[in-house]
């Protein structure tokens, strides 16, 4: 598939934005955990799933005021610019020397900066491309952002590695010098997009409106939104279901490596299997959008979930040694990029195009409240029992009431 320039750009977004999604799930919660000596496998866990509720609360309860604002004619890329300076400055600070919890505080704010982002940029697919072309292009961000990624990120596990012996550098400086690094490569990857995106689909302002009303009528909006979005049974049954499914899915990504590090897996080990899921993760979301053309963009997603449950099941009942993990990671890579590309898509073509980004706002509630139940409870489940196994398991419940929504929406919309 040959892309237009803005096509191209916008897929760039997603090679620099994974570098540091990326960082966040391999090395981060194992330099946490280096920083932070007394806590206990249990605790950990606790600590890890807290952080990423907190971040996806804030994201969710943010997105839909300022996701509808965003909707305004110029305004998308401004509130897009806003949060990934945000998110790209606390990377940078992540780098500077500091105990536990005032690097936790960092690494929240810095992920509350780049979720946020991600936000404006779904919000922005609708504008780079048509309906005809969505799940292709969407797919094709996911896989150039998963092989992309693997860049900066063998840059920096051969620094953390090899740093020592080879420079004569301390391993946690040689840690935090990763921050910079990957910040460098976020900026890089995002110039291109800032540089030509133009906001194709707005709502336009009244005469003589002022901000003020312009934030008014937002909210009066945002209570007309969630009406139309209630009157449309199949965008609402969708979202019910992006809503469970998505938690298996950011839950299982956002917790591996600290599940592994409880599991007492070998840190490199969980580095290179981590690696390992990039790589499979590239062809298997390009596959996924071809996939979706010839037998339909929801039948792909349903059988996305339905993995996910057996992956789950695994990490839960069979996860105990590096061997597991890495098949675990293997696993992962099939399905993570198809069935976040595609569902991103799938949205994009049910929405009315001039309210995307207020529509993705919502969507984005679904995700990031899905994510808060997620890891809040598997940080219940572990906390309560003492058994991160036991955590994990209880998100397949989450998973399987995805499943249910889908099979329901299939009786409405087919596969398609």
């Amino acid at each position: 598939m040959k892309y237009t320039a803005l096509e191209r750009n916008w897929v760039m977004y997603d090679v620099g934005n994974s570098a540091l999604v990326l960082l966040n799930t391999s090395v981060v919660p194992i330099y946490f955990d280096a920083i932070n000596t007394a806590a206990n496998s249990a605790e950990l866990v606790t600590a890890w799933a807290n952080a990423q509720t907190i971040a996806s609360l804030v994201v969710a309860l943010l997105m839909p005021v300022l996701g509808s604002l965003a909707d305004f004619a110029g305004n998308k890329i401004k509130f897009f610019l806003g949060f990934f300076l945000t998110g790209l400055v606390l990377c940078f600070a992540q780098a500077l020397p500091m105990a536990a919890m005032p690097f936790l505080v960092i690494y929240v704010l810095c992920t509350i900066g780049l979720n946020s982002s991600m936000t404006f940029y779904d919000a922005m697919l609708p504008d780079v491309t048509t309906d005809e072309r969505m799940d292709a292009v969407s797919s094709s961000g996911y896989a150039w952002g998963y092989v992309g990624s693997c860049v900066p990120f063998i840059v920096c596990i051969a620094l953390i590695m090899g740093g020592p012996a080879v420079l004569g550098l301390d391993m946690l400086l040689c840690t935090r010098l990763s921050f910079v690094i990957t910040g460098v490569w976020w900026l890089l990857f995002t110039i291109p997009l800032v540089r030509t995106y133009r906001q194709r689909y707005a709502k336009e302002l009244a005469p003589g409106e002022t901000f003020a009303s312009e934030v008014k009528r937002t909210i009066t909006g945002l209570f007309a939104t969630m009406r139309r979005i209630a009157g449309d049974r199949a965008l609402l049954i969708f979202m019910i279901a992006f809503f469970f499914y998505i938690d298996g899915v950011h839950t299982v990504i956002s917790m591996a490596t600290t599940y592994g590090t409880a599991l007492g897996i070998d840190s490199t080990q969980l580095i290179l299997a981590l690696l390992v899921t990039q790589f499979v993760a590239f062809p298997s979301a390009i596959i996924y959008g071809r996939l979706a053309k010839t037998q339909g963009t929801l039948k792909m997603i349903i059988i996305a979930v339905a993995a996910y449950v057996a992956i789950v099941l695994f990490a839960a009942f069979f996860l105990k040694s590096a061997v597991e993990f890495w098949i675990l990671a293997i696993l992962v890579g099939m399905f993570q990029g198809g069935i976040q590309a595609l569902s991103r898509s799938y949205f994009g073509k049910l929405i009315p195009k001039e309210r995307a980004n207020e529509y993705y706002g919502f969507f984005d509630i679904f995700g990031r409240y899905a994510s808060v139940m997620g890891t809040l409870l598997v940080s219940v489940v572990t906390s309560l029992t003492g058994d991160p196994s036991l955590g994990v398991l209880s998100i397949g419940i989450l998973l399987v009431v995805g499943f249910v929504m889908l099979m329901r929406l299939v009786r409405i919309k087919g596969v398609a």
